[in-house]
């Protein structure tokens, strides 16, 4: 006989889906099935909580307790980085291979190092700048009029602060 359901217990549950659209109930039944909730009401939630990362990955995490489930997301580096750059929002089944060349501002690079400071394993906050603008060179974005590739370089160099946090 199985174990007894303990309702106290809080499950973690992540899923990676687009950001203001359904999560495919396929992909969502086997993750949540077993814990007693149902696919397409979450899905619904999910669409909701999603919706302002419209068009882009990003990571959901579902907390469980006594079959109640709250939605949060947890955005990546990139998805932060693509959401400053203000792009108009696209149809992701129509347009693809999108080039994303604008350009952000340090005030906001900082900001997104710091929404990612306690999931980056960098030492300190220069470290953490370091591997946004890594995320900006991958994206394909430049930031402040620069290449991202530089200010990597003249950070290490010690030419260019970094503010403590």
């Amino acid at each position: 006989m199985p174990p007894k359901y303990d309702p106290n217990a809080i499950t973690y549950v992540y899923l990676r889906c687009v950001g203001g659209e359904e999560a495919g109930t396929s992909a969502l039944a086997p993750k949540v099935g077993p814990l007693g909730l149902s696919a397409k009401k979450l899905a619904g939630d999910i669409a909701k909580k999603t919706v302002s990362f419209k068009g882009l990955r990003v990571t959901v995490k579902l907390t469980v307790q006594n079959r109640q489930a709250q939605v949060s997301v947890v955005p990546s580096a990139a998805a932060l980085i693509i959401k400053a750059l203000n792009e108009p929002q696209r149809d992701r089944k129509k347009v693809k291979h999108v080039k994303h060349d604008g350009d952000i501002s340090l005030d906001q690079l900082y900001n997104i190092a710091r929404e990612m400071r306690e999931r980056s394993m960098a030492r300190d906050f220069s470290g953490t700048v370091r591997e946004m603008l890594g995320t900006a060179v991958s994206v394909g974005c430049t930031v402040g009029g620069e290449n991202p590739r530089d200010l990597i370089k003249k950070i290490q160099d010690g030419k260019f602060d970094c503010p403590e946090k």
